[in-house]
């Protein structure tokens, strides 16, 4: 029997690295109109990220493309779309960032997402929560 292939065999047998960005596709409705169905997104894996980055996370087993938002209430997940899908509340759950967006494609058109920049200014990947 063949074992599953996940990303980090993959990667391991390659010429790349777990800490090379790497592209991926998004699929439906939840991150317009920031980032409509099927449009590419480059992700820079890491397990940091400030608040109101795009990212990739896993929650409970399962991965979701969200942005991270942290206030006094504590960290959650927000769709772009947040009129239909609801939010992720990150109190008490088992949740790990797998990676934070750093450039879009739509059409051939970029769009590239500061990784430690927030309007401009550089900020530290990982903001603590706010007391």
């Amino acid at each position: 029997m063949t074992e599953p292939l996940d990303k980090n065999n993959i990667l391991q047998a390659s010429q790349y690295s777990p800490s090379d960005n790497y592209a991926a596709q998004v699929h439906g409705d939840s991150m317009e109109p920031e980032f409509p169905d099927q449009c590419e997104v480059i992700i820079h894996p890491t397990d940091n990220a400030y608040n109101g980055a795009y990212i990739l996370v896993d929650v409970e087993g399962v991965r979701w493309f969200r942005q991270y938002l942290v206030d006094k209430e504590g960290a959650r997940l927000v769709a772009v779309n947040n009129l239909i899908y609801p939010e992720i509340v990150l109190e008490k759950m088992n949740w790990k960032i797998l990676g934070i967006v750093v450039q879009r494609n739509i059409n051939d058109k970029v769009k590239h997402y500061k990784p430690a920049a927030v309007n401009g200014l550089k900020v530290p990947l990982y903001l603590p929560l706010p007391k």
